[in-house]
Parts: structure tokens; C-alpha cells; sequence
């Protein structure tokens, strides 16, 4: 039988959080998502901490943290690294409760997170942008915080943090008026994922909980697998809001006792999620927030007939990022193909191939060519869009028998980003 290991994070301690945080955050709505209820034959509700004051449930941790500090903590002020979310809750923290804050966030952070963190926290906070990766921005944050003696507020691995977190999981409690069969919760670094697993644990033990992580970056479903806390090398930022290379020591712990399971989900997934999200209920999720909502697939056929709690995390989706979204999506639906297509240098071997290759709704979104002399083909990277993901065979097919083919890029990872 499994011991049952006791963590500084409880039940008790998460209804501490939650009257701290009463009259500060916003109860978001309980609701329920018809289209995804329709496709899955089950009842899918949605956790919309989307709707939050700063767009995203990371509020509720840093302000239960901040708000927890001595007088003297707070006169030093604090201190923290991050490139969005956590970096505004922070913010908004600092200018309700008044203390200064220094919030360090990588060089390549889009001025559009930067201006929202300067919005929240106004005269309280300081932005000082340093490195290129999260990591470098948090090593800056702690070289300061030994400097100047501030409070460094972690994104995840602080109890403190980890109850204001598990606030969402009262609330889904509190407004749902039916037993929860599923609750599907995203995982980046762990800290909601360990409040509300904390909280659902006491109240409604028999709901099967289910973390959820980017493909890129299965962090926490490869420490379990180890059987220890592990640092991944390399990860896939797209999903940014859950992608971390190192899962939180405490988060760890509570992760691999509480959840049932944790499932992976591939970023172009994620991408066709906040497209539906968006097109069909008007939500707009950034990609940790859809992390959820994408992994119901994997769920299909355990969740006929039940109740399913998805949280969406957060809605800081950036507008400049919708293209490389779309793109993402169709790739990953295998309606967007690119290839390296050998054309004839004579004239008229354009208009062959729309004619007698291309599909009467297939579509070329990308084209570069460059004439070359004294050869008898020239190359071109053509991009190609299908409606439908079958059309694909008969446009190889038709390529080959013309000779037109030259290689597909799709499956070339370092070649395609270079060239698309």
C-alpha cells in the first residue's frame, strides 16, 4: 500500500487563501461548453480563469504569497522572473498592496506583456529586461534579490503560491451542482495543478484528475517516468505558459501523489484548439489555457456519459501570434504541405503544374523561385493548402508522374524552419 505523504499544503490552508483573496480576484464562472459536450457526448464544463482580473489564475498565487510577507519583507520590496503571466500577477499585487516590486523578463518578450505589466503595477513596479530565455531573467532576478535583500516570489514552487492556486479548485466545488467525474488541469511548473489536486483530493476523492503538458516539453510526465524531479535539456516554448524545463520541488512531490495521470498533448493540437475555441464560442485562450480542452481526444472514449471540469488557465493570447497559429494548426491537421518542386525551365511549366497537379481546391500559399541558367530544372518551395487532408496522396501522386517532385519538407524539421 502507498504512503500517504503530508505537505505543508492543505485544505485548510487553500480556505486560509481564499479569504485573502475574496475581495482581490475575481470568481470566475463555472460554464458549460455545448460544442465540446456535443463532440464528446459528455458534459464539458469550463473553469474560465480566462476571465480573471490579469487574465490568467496567477494572480491568485502571488498575491497570497505577497500579502503573507512581515512588514520588514515588505519594505525591502520583492522580486520575480517571468515572461507573462506571473509576471502580472505579481504586478497587480505590488500595486494593491503597494509594495515595490522588480520584475525581470527576457529581452525577447513581446513589448505588448512588457506594457501590461507596467499597466497593473503603474509607479510600484520596475521592468528590467534581461537575457533571451526565462531562465537567464530568473538567474538576473536571484543575482538581485542576494544584492538588495527583496523577496524573490516564485512562479510555482512556494506553498503559498501553491494555495492561492488551489483557490480555482473551492470554487469549481462551490459552483458545481454535480458530482465531477473528470477534472482536467493544466502543468507547467505544477503550482495549480498541486492546489487544486489538494483541494479535490479532501472534497470529492473519487474525481480522476489528469494533468496536462505540452508535447515539447513533458516535464513532469518524465519525472515521474524517472522516478525523480528531472531537468529536460531542450523543450519546445511555444505553449509558454506550462513549458518549463524543471517542474518545482514541492510541486513535484504533490503532482506524482495526487494526479491519476498525465497526458501530453502536441503543440499544432493546441494551436487547432484555441482556433475552435475562438471561431465557435468567441474564448480566446492562449496556448496553456487550450492545454485542456486539446486533451479531451485522448479522453474520448473514457468521458461518454460523464462530467468533465476543464481549466482554461488563461486568455494573454498575443493577436501577433494568430498567424503562426494558424499555421501551426494546419500542419498538424496535414492540410498545409510544403515541398521543393522541380520545375522545367521553359515557359509554360507554371501553368502545368497549377493545371495538371493541383487539386481543383487545393492551394498554393507559398511560392520562391529563382531562375537558374544553363540547368534544366529549377527548384522552387512551394506551399500547398488542401481542404482536405485525402487530397494529399493524389497531389504526390500527380507531382511523381509528372516529374515535378523533388523532396517534402514537412518532415524535415531543421530544413522547413529554416526555409518556412
Amino acid at each position: 500500500m502507498d504512503t500517504i505523504t503530508k505537505f505543508p499544503v492543505t485544505l485548510e490552508s487553500v480556505k486560509l487563501a481564499h479569504d485573502v483573496l475574496r475581495h482581490v480576484v475575481t470568481r470566475t464562472p463555472l460554464t458549460t461548453n455545448n460544442t465540446a459536450s456535443e463532440r464528446y457526448n459528455a458534459s464539458i464544463f469550463l473553469k474560465r480563469e480566462d476571465l480573471q482580473i490579469v487574465r490568467s489564475y496567477k494572480l491568485r498565487g502571488a498575491y497570497n504569497k505577497i500579502s503573507s510577507l512581515t512588514d520588514r519583507e515588505l519594505k525591502h520590496g520583492v522580486v520575480c522572473a517571468s515572461a507573462g503571466n506571473h509576471a502580472q500577477g505579481v504586478a497587480y499585487s505590488c500595486h494593491k498592496l503597494q509594495v515595490k516590486g522588480v520584475i525581470f523578463m527576457p529581452t525577447t518578450t513581446p513589448s505588448q506583456k512588457i506594457e501590461q505589466v507596467k499597466m497593473f503595477g503603474k509607479e510600484w513596479v520596475e521592468v528590467v529586461l534581461h537575457g533571451d530565455t526565462f531562465d537567464d531573467a530568473c538567474e538576473g532576478a536571484l543575482a538581485y534579490q542576494e544584492v538588495n535583500g527583496h523577496v524573490f516570489i516564485h512562479p510555482f514552487d512556494d506553498e503559498k503560491v501553491i494555495e492561492g492556486q488551489g483557490t480555482v479548485g473551492l470554487e469549481i466545488l462551490e459552483d458545481a451542482n454535480f458530482e465531477i467525474d473528470y477534472l482536467i488541469v493544466p502543468v507547467g511548473g505544477g503550482g495549480l495543478a498541486s492546489g487544486v489536486s489538494t483541494v479535490f483530493k479532501v472534497l470529492s476523492p473519487h474525481t480522476k484528475i489528469i494533468g496536462v503538458e505540452p508535447h515539447g516539453a513533458p516535464t513532469l510526465s518524465t519525472s515521474i517516468k524517472n522516478g525523480y524531479n528531472t531537468t529536460l535539456n531542450n523543450i519546445d516554448k511555444f505553449v509558454d505558459g506550462a513549458a518549463v524545463k524543471r517542474t518545482g520541488e514541492l510541486t513535484y512531490e504533490i503532482c506524482k501523489q495526487n494526479l491519476d495521470e498525465v497526458l501530453t498533448v502536441h503543440e499544432g493540437k493546441v494551436c487547432s484548439t484555441i482556433l475552435d475555441l475562438y471561431n465557435k464560442n468567441a474564448i480566446v485562450a492562449e496556448p496553456a489555457g487550450a492545454l485542456t480542452l486539446a486533451a479531451l481526444d485522448q479522453l474520448k472514449d473514457r468521458i461518454v456519459g460523464k462530467n468533465v471540469v476543464c481549466i482554461v488557465s488563461g486568455g494573454n493570447n498575443d493577436i501577433a501570434r494568430m498567424q503562426e497559429i494558424k499555421d501551426r494548426s494546419l500542419l498538424y491537421e496535414q492540410l498545409k504541405h510544403y515541398f521543393i518542386v522541380k520545375f522545367p525551365q521553359r515557359a509554360g511549366a507554371l501553368r502545368e503544374f497549377v493545371i495538371k497537379v493541383l487539386g481543383p481546391t487545393d492551394d498554393i500559399v507559398h511560392f520562391e523561385y529563382s531562375k537558374k541558367t544553363n540547368k534544366e530544372n529549377g527548384p522552387a518551395i512551394v506551399g500547398v493548402e488542401l481542404q482536405n487532408k485525402s487530397d494529399f496522396e493524389p497531389l504526390i501522386s500527380k507531382m511523381k508522374a509528372l516529374n515535378f517532385y523533388g523532396e517534402y519538407l514537412n518532415d524535415k524539421p531543421y530544413l522547413f524552419d529554416y526555409i518556412v
